[in-house]
């Protein structure tokens, strides 16, 4: 239970509060804790069999990371709304079948973000429309090699990940 909390930082993005809290075991402690409002991630299966992962410059991961199409809620949007428009924006791909793969947190400890997570088939593709601070280049990847990727650890962040995982076990129904 939260007893009181102390707003430390409120950007762009995130805020960072320090909360007092009092924790099941009767025990208070203050918690740094980092607000964020949620994100989607796609993963996006052609009639080929292939996965779209981008490419992407992530300047903490000192350079660039293969991840799924991706993106921040804005608003309060419903977080279907916002992988649709990640798909297109990121990777020029509208999609016709949607089918949801769960939520994971990112980091719980630290993090409030819940990042939701998407199958997308049925595609077609569109004009994309990347943001000016994004840098990256969308790239179509046999399933089998995307889930090597996943495993042999070229594949590094976390969403991408669990998306893979998740659709992979909805595709072959284990």
């Amino acid at each position: 239970m939260t007893e009181a909390r102390h707003k430390v930082y409120s950007g762009r993005i995130v805020d960072l509060d320090v909360e007092t809290v009092t924790l099941p075991n009767g025990t208070e402690v203050e918690m740094e804790i980092v607000s964020h409002p949620g994100g989607a991630a796609v993963v996006a299966l052609n009639n080929e069999q292939q996965v779209c992962l981008l490419r992407q410059y992530r300047h903490i991961a000192d350079g660039y990371l293969w991840e799924l199409p991706a993106g921040k809620i804005d608003h309060g949007e419903p977080p279907l709304e916002t992988a649709r428009r990640e798909l297109v924006d990121e990777a020029g791909v509208m999609a016709a079948k949607w089918e949801p793969l769960g939520d994971i947190l990112s980091s719980p400890g630290v993090f409030s973000e819940v990042i939701y997570l998407f199958l997308a088939r049925q595609l077609k593709f569109v004009e994309p429309n990347t943001e000016a601070d994004e840098v990256l280049e969308a790239h179509w990847i046999p399933w089998d090699e995307a889930i090597l990727w996943a495993q042999n650890g070229k594949i590094r962040d976390a969403k991408s990940l669990a998306g893979l995982m998740r659709a992979s076990t909805m595709l072959t129904g284990l």
